[in-house]
């Protein structure tokens, strides 16, 4: 491990806004976030994949009255995002450092409102380990409030492929899809949905650079 990586994990670990539990054992923030952390009732979103976290910065910049958790277990590109909400005083995000795979040992039942996957690993050898697949809406289903929203933004044909006949084939409820956000950007999309399109992760800007097209998908599990 690189020196500079040694110096970013135990900076963290000293950051009151990253959360490191325990892998596979049942966390102690599982249904407290609203109360000692977040001290507010506003609603809770998730961003699995957090990567950089520079995502859920943004949100968290433009959406005051929502808080929002940044999930990945790489601590070392965690510890940019995080740094970055100490130091301009964002007390509305916090940031989660933990596999995806045990999501519900950090949340309680109806604790989430809203899910983001942000340019996920398409997994192009193993489907069930992709972010939208069934055994991973199964555990976001224990998470959500009833009508909660699941949001996908990806450069991959495949995963977005994939995701839209998940859709289908389990009967969620589509509620936006657009194949290329920001050449053919539905005109009946939410408004606060569109507003948020500006907020682009490290990743995003680099594949738009390359000519990739991102394409976004918004659904409800039920």
């Amino acid at each position: 491990m690189g020196k500079d990586k040694i110096r970013r994990f135990a900076a963290i670990k000293t950051y009151n806004n990253v959360f490191e539990p325990t892998i596979g054992e049942p966390y102690e923030m599982k249904g407290k976030w609203h109360a000692e952390y977040f001290k507010n009732n506003h609603p809770i979103v998730l961003e699995l994949g957090c990567g950089k976290g520079e995502y859920s910065v943004g949100l968290a910049k433009h959406f005051p009255n929502k808080n929002f958790i940044g999930v990945d277990i790489k601590g070392a590109r965690m510890f940019i995002g995080a740094t970055e909400a100490i130091e301009q005083n964002l007390d509305n995000v916090a940031f989660l450092r933990t596999k995806i795979d045990f999501i519900t040992d950090c949340f309680i039942e109806n604790e989430v409102d809203e899910i983001w996957l942000t340019f996920s690993d398409p997994q192009p050898n193993k489907p069930n380990k992709r972010l939208s697949s069934a055994p991973f809406v199964a555990r976001y289903r224990n998470l959500l409030k009833k009508g909660g929203i699941v949001h996908m933004k990806t450069d991959s044909d495949l995963l977005f492929e994939y995701t839209v006949e998940e859709i289908k084939t389990n009967n969620y409820e589509l509620l936006e899809l657009t194949w290329d956000l920001y050449g053919e950007l539905p005109e009946n999309i939410d408004p606060q949905t569109r507003d948020i399109f500006h907020i682009k992760t490290h990743y995003e800007k680099l594949f738009t650079a390359k000519g990739s097209v991102i394409k976004y998908c918004k659904f409800k599990i039920h």
